[in-house]
């Protein structure tokens, strides 16, 4: 890949993993050169078994040979390992800094696991609480980008920074999500603050060129429930 370097940098991932596209989206934007490595999760490399031992699971991130795991760890860290490539993407004002960190953090504990309920919940009541939690933590988010874009287009300000990478390693799968079910998440008249963020984020050269496609995740998704549809049939 294209940019600047700074000692060997190694990503192993999973194509389709918003987690592994958040970290390519953060090397992307700050310049950084690096190896990719598509891991497939079904018979995982030894070196990803040794990188993360704990969860044996994508993204991580090898930096002069030493791993570095979970998808907001390595993008503090690429942060201040690389921090003298590209624009940072923490604030430097230290307040600044703590309220990305929590916005962050929210999008995980709130958004994505609402997320998950409303599509693997065990009962329809699960999936409707889910959806509705899902919801609210848009509702949220908006109000979060009023607060922290000070009427630029990013949750960064004029460029896009931690929070953003967060939220735009979901993106992708919003978009596949919203075409198989004819919804937008993202609505222009419910939050148009988010949905006029999202054209930016998907606009910057940066996240173009690491973006996957729509149409290629939505026939991965539909294979990956009709495995599961035939797995629960045969059991």
């Amino acid at each position: 890949m294209a940019g600047e370097g700074n000692g060997e940098v190694k990503l192993l991932g999973m194509w389709a993993s918003p987690f592994v596209l958040r970290v390519r989206l953060a090397l992307s934007l700050k310049g950084v050169r690096y190896e990719y490595v598509e891991e497939d999760l079904r018979s995982k490399s030894a070196l990803l078994l040794k990188s993360n031992p704990v969860h044996g699971k994508v993204p991580v991130l090898i930096h002069n040979g030493e791993p570095v795991c979970e998808s907001l760890v390595i993008l503090q860290y690429i942060d201040e390992a690389f921090a003298g490539v590209g624009p940072s993407l923490l604030p430097a004002d230290p307040h600044d800094r703590a309220v990305a960190r929590f916005w962050a953090s929210y999008i995980d504990d709130k958004l994505l696991k609402a997320s998950s309920q409303a599509s693997s919940g065990k009962t329809e009541e699960e999936k409707a609480e889910g959806k509705k939690q899902a919801a609210a933590a848009v509702e949220t988010l908006e109000g979060a980008l009023k607060e922290c874009s000070k009427g630029k287009p990013f949750f960064g300000g004029d460029s896009a920074g931690l929070v953003d990478v967060m939220l735009g390693g979901l993106l992708a799968w919003v978009h596949a999500g919203d075409a198989m079910k004819g919804v937008k998440t993202f609505d222009p008249t419910t939050t148009p603050l988010l949905a006029a963020w999202a054209d930016s984020f998907d606009a910057l050269e940066a996240v173009e060129a690491v973006m996957p496609e729509v149409g290629k995740l939505v026939e991965f998704a539909m294979a990956t429930m009709s495995h599961g549809a035939a797995a629960a049939a045969a059991n």
